[in-house]
């Protein structure tokens, strides 16, 4: 598909009718193809490390991506929110940006006086300098990356957006396959791929922006400009839903590091990795649903709104069932041709997590719903209740099984959040 030229596609005051879906499956592609190459990059560390190292690198992953997904998701979402809502009422250029750009600077310069002061305790839980520098190296780089992201998602240019984060993907799935071929060796040659990834996408940053810049239109006087206290206000929010959500996702692989083994806590992210990759693939609806519902909130009222939910709600349920019921036929047979290391994984609670998933799914895009009507405080305090409840219930012996713990402790608290954000979007 060829992509549109911006300033054709502005020059109309709301977005096109078919924005959302065309963009959605543009983004699909891209951003499936980079949870592929993701999945991989971690089936092939796997293979080429012993447990222990393999462990390091998914807690360190972990670690970052709880990281970069609150400090930094908040100002792509209040950059893709801010632009759409601009655009579908009728501004059409010279965006808002120094504000974003405080906020992301602000986080930035925050996480390092923190990751400085911390450098022991996190070098320890690494238990490696160099995983302790990819670290610091990949949380500054991903600022601009996700300044980016934001940006673009704002325009809906999809097809940029989608090829950034592959790229981004592509890169870090080089370093764990140089190791295979015999090209590099080592943990810390694969940990390298974590901090290039970010790094090679900040290719694709301007080049981007510089070609579509030149296209806005002149500025607009515009009553309802961006304020500091607002876009502080929506990204503290949003940076709360994103905490509770690294919660639900990386809690568990914490905890058991804690409590068990950095081992046990590699095959606990393996099993999360059944939602993780699902998760990943859902952005493309996401990151296209936000900019679309601002659009729809803007312009075309309560109906068209509404249809946008049940749609992209039902096609998660299907997807979700269809993902349970494939991994109660071959799961544990799947996830050991996989990962190997010969670690017994229980086909009923395999099941149960992509349950969780698609409860997960349906609560990002009510989540969507809050963020698009300004009720991002409402939302974050839902999910950072939903979030404490899955903390404690790990830290909790109740189940003495760390797997299934969070196997059944993931699903009843995404069940819980699912519920409390649909009372919200149907108040």
């Amino acid at each position: 598909m060829t992509e549109t030229v911006p300033g054709a596609d502005e020059t109309a005051g709301a977005p096109q009718p078919d924005s959302y879906a065309r963009g959605a499956r543009i983004l699909s592609i891209g951003i499936a193809s980079t949870g592929v190459f993701t999945f991989a990059y971690f089936a092939v560390a796997s293979h080429v490390l012993d447990a222990d190292s393999y462990g390091a690198i998914s807690l360190l992953w972990a670690v970052l991506f709880v990281v970069i997904s609150v400090i930094y998701r908040p100002v792509e979402q209040l950059l893709s929110r801010t632009i759409a809502d601009r655009r579908a009422r009728g501004h059409h250029g010279k965006h808002p940006l120094r504000i974003p750009l405080l906020v992301q600077a602000g986080f930035a310069a925050a996480f390092l006086v923190v990751a400085l002061a911390l450098k022991g305790p996190i070098e320890d839980a690494f238990d490696s300098a160099t995983l302790y520098w990819v670290f610091v190296g990949a949380t500054l780089a991903y600022a601009a990356s996700y300044f980016a992201r934001g940006y673009l998602a704002g325009h809906q240019w999809f097809a940029l957006y989608g090829g950034l984060v592959l790229f981004e993907s592509v890169s870090r799935f080089c370093f764990p396959v140089a190791v295979a071929v015999g090209l590099a060796s080592g943990q810390s040659a694969v940990a390298l791929g974590i901090l290039a990834a970010p790094l090679a996408s900040l290719l694709v940053v301007p080049w981007a922006i510089f070609r579509h810049s030149s296209a806005d239109a002149p500025a607009v006087v515009d009553d309802r400009a961006l304020t500091l206290r607002a876009g502080a206000g929506f990204a503290a929010s949003v940076a709360a839903i994103q905490l509770a959500e690294q919660a639900l996702l990386n809690a568990s692989v914490l905890t058991v590091s804690a409590t068990a083994s950095t081992a046990l806590a590699g095959v606990v992210f393996n099993a999360l990795l059944i939602t993780r990759a699902p998760l990943q693939l859902f952005q493309s609806i996401q990151t296209s649903l936000l900019p679309h519902l601002s659009g729809l909130e803007a312009t075309e009222g309560h109906e068209a709104f509404a249809h946008a939910i049940r749609v992209t709600v039902l096609a998660i349920a299907a997807f979700a069932g269809a993902v349970a019921l494939g991994l109660l036929l071959v799961g544990p047979w799947a996830m050991n041709v996989v990962f190997g290391h010969g670690y017994e994984y229980g086909r009923v609670g395999l099941a149960v997590i992509a349950v969780g998933m698609g409860f997960h799914l349906c609560a990002g895009t009510l989540n969507q719903a809050a963020l698009a009507r300004g009720h991002g405080r409402a939302a974050a305090t839902m999910w950072l209740a939903a979030a404490a409840v899955f903390v404690v219930w790990m830290v909790l012996p109740v189940v003495s099984d760390e797997l299934v713990r969070t196997e059944v402790g993931y699903a009843g608290a995404t069940a819980l959040l699912c519920a409390l954000l649909w009372s919200l979007y149907r108040s």
